[in-house]
């Protein structure tokens, strides 16, 4: 079956309670067949976006569109975004299955499809417990599985890693990974920068309501870096810095204590090369992948040192 690509689109978007400004001019798309990771502090105004996406909330100002209509003008909502926003809204003494079936009615899904979302998300055995006795992982399946009632083709989820265990969070990548495979759109937010990190195509960073950054992952991290470990850390600095074969431009060097240095702007074999030409000891050399969280920390330095608020101060990660 072919499936609709339906993007989401952001645009201008701004929202105040009050005197308070939770989003401000926020802009930003998220396309299908990818997984974007939705970035940001709590308070960073994640939710409050996406809340705006499914209609909960409304705009000051600006859109927030799906497939370039607004929730509210979709002719079947629940068969075309699927939204996670709370791992507790079961009632304590409804089964599985009786949550399904409820929400199956309300969309005017058919009744079959229970079954069907139980299966996916392996809830089978556990279809006639009472959710009171789920643990959270367990719960975080039955939201997905509440969410996919109608076959959306967008998935929001707020936080959907929270409270799974590694085995857990395993299942759950390859599994929105499956679904993005499949051309669905799907927006993760999350301050598990860890776990994200190995999922996500794209992200959107956001601090204060305000876009920070957003694009592929791949090209906001940059090129890999090289940690080298030397006792002549500080030769090796100033031959890579001065190679007239380097660049332009040069290979920028940090370091990181004594004998550690963090290359960038060069490889592995680079660096080795250039160490070894010059009778230079180096007892450790190894790419240093920039994580989702050092990049995170970099895009929001700018904004905390403006506002003189200590850098990931609000991160909960």
């Amino acid at each position: 079956m072919t499936r609709e690509r339906l993007p989401i689109q952001v645009s201008h978007l701004t929202k105040r309670f009050g005197d308070i400004t939770a989003v401000h001019d926020l802009s930003f798309t998220v396309e299908p067949g990818r997984v974007t990771g939705f970035l940001g502090p709590n308070g960073a105004g994640k939710t409050t976006t996406m809340r705006m996406l499914t209609g909960l909330v409304s705009p000051t100002s600006g859109t927030a569109t799906i497939g370039g209509q607004r929730y509210q003008r979709l002719s079947h909502p629940s068969r075309t975004v699927g939204a996670v926003f709370d791992a507790t809204a079961f009632h304590p003494g409804h089964t599985a299955r009786d949550h399904l079936r409820i929400y199956a009615a309300m969309g005017g899904h058919r009744s079959d499809r229970v079954t069907e979302v139980l299966a996916l998300l392996g809830l089978t055995d556990a279809a006639n417990r009472r959710t009171r006795g789920f643990s959270t992982g367990m719960r975080q399946r039955l939201n997905l599985a509440t969410a996919l009632l109608g076959d959306p083709q967008v998935l929001l989820l707020d936080e959907p890693s929270n409270g799974l265990d590694p085995a857990g969070m395993s299942w759950l990548r390859e599994f929105l990974r499956s679904l993005a495979d499949q051309g669905r759109t799907i927006l993760v937010s999350s301050h598990v920068l860890s776990e994200v990190e190995q999922l996500v195509d794209d992200v959107v960073v956001i601090q204060r309501g305000e876009l920070v950054a957003a694009g592929p992952w791949a090209q906001l991290a940059g090129s890999p870096a090289v940690l080298v470990r030397s006792p002549d850390a500080g030769a090796l600095a100033t031959v890579l810095t001065a190679d007239p074969k380097a660049g332009p431009p040069a290979p920028r060097v940090e370091a990181l204590g004594p004998d550690q240095l963090r290359v960038h702007g060069a490889d592995v074999a680079y660096v080795a090369d250039l160490a070894a030409s010059h009778q230079l000891r180096v007892y450790e050399l190894r790419t240093d992948d920039s994580s989702l969280e050092e990049l995170f920390l970099r895009l929001t330095a700018d904004q905390a040192k403006a506002t003189h608020e200590p850098v990931g101060a609000q991160w909960d990660g």
